[in-house]
């Protein structure tokens, strides 16, 4: 091709120069095109010093080979199926090149159910992952991460994840208020209003791992309905007029009074002899020797039980048959005094 060259150049020439200067003319070109030759035939010849690395070991190495496959093969390294050489080997080998020889090692890919063994020349988790036609999503977890250098014998996990959006309504718990009545006798309440629970819509996010829930969160919630308060009056009168006398007591109690007579006994539970002013209780309820001011009875003292008194219960002793009779059932209000 570069003879053709000259020929078609001398040709183009003999007819404008004269010979004697065409003829010295062509024999610089001529000389010009051998010298060029042999300048750069010794150039692909010369020794050239290369970076070589091979499984993470490098060393620099001088060679004459013309391209990447001419280099390995004089340093006598064969590729294997699934190796990998960078940069190619048809490529021509210049002074200060690296060459990085990555031999194929066996990796484990588990993704969607099913776990893939390779073995795969590839530098990072994401070139494997690439390689085996896996994409994770965008919430996808990958273990270990796609940066990460491939090892001999690693595993890599591929964990898929996906949240699902729940909302649900929920009840909201109502509280009990107590405020203070001055004009209710202490131990005794009364409801003036009564609670309601309200409504609350919740957002939820759940999140899976492989389709197992892992955790969720609220992410937003909203009042529908407010609940209402339980509102209950607490008495704190603490004395009462009675009979022309002021009671101070500590609590009072609602009970339902009974009362018996000499035919029980002449003794109390305590020891004591019965008569008037003797109250039978249920001491979990008022304890033995407390005393007592019973509406419509009188003071009384807490000194005898009885297998039917039971609660808020009292029977209150009378000194006849009949007058126990003629007190029969009835509700009284009971203070305990201070």
């Amino acid at each position: 091709m570069e003879w053709q060259a000259v020929h078609r150049f001398k040709d183009k020439l003999s007819g404008t120069i004269h010979p004697r200067k065409f003829h010295l003319l062509l024999l610089c070109l001529c000389l010009f095109l051998v010298v060029g030759g042999l300048v750069l035939a010794g150039y692909a010849w010369a020794s050239k010093k290369v970076t070589l690395m091979v499984d993470g070991q490098e060393m620099v190495v001088e060679t004459r080979a013309r391209t990447v496959g001419e280099f390995l093969q004089a340093q006598q390294i064969q590729l294997g199926p699934r190796d990998r050489v960078e940069p190619e080997p048809a490529t021509p080998v210049t002074e200060g090149m690296q060459v990085v020889v990555r031999r194929a090692v066996p990796v484990k890919v588990t993704a969607d159910g099913q776990t893939l063994e390779l073995v795969t020349a590839a530098s990072t988790v994401r070139e494997v992952l690439q390689e085996a036609g896996i994409a994770p999503g965008g919430k996808d977890m990958v273990q270990p991460a796609p940066d990460e250098q491939v090892q001999p014998g690693m595993t890599v996990k591929v964990i898929r994840v996906k949240e699902e959006i729940q909302e649900i309504e929920v009840p909201i718990p109502y509280h009990t208020r107590r405020e203070s009545d001055p004009e209710l006798t202490r131990g005794m309440d009364r409801v003036v209003q009564a609670g309601s629970e309200g409504r609350e819509k919740q957002r939820w996010v759940l999140v899976y791992h492989d389709g197992q829930e892992v955790k969720r969160y609220m992410e937003d919630r909203q009042v529908i309905t407010p609940p209402v308060d339980r509102v209950i009056r607490v008495g704190t009168l603490q004395e009462v007029s009675r009979g022309g006398r002021n009671i101070r007591f500590s609590r009072a109690l609602d009970m339902i009074a009974t009362a018996y007579s000499y035919g029980t006994g002449s003794h109390t539970a305590t020891g004591s002899r019965v008569g008037f002013g003797v109250a039978a209780v249920d001491p979990r309820v008022i304890p033995l020797g407390t005393r007592l001011y019973v509406d419509g009875y009188g003071y009384a003292t807490a000194l005898d039980v009885g297998s039917a008194i039971k609660g808020n219960r009292i029977d209150l002793f009378l000194e006849s048959e009949a007058q126990a009779r003629r007190w029969g059932v009835r509700r009284v209000k009971v203070y305990v005094l201070e």
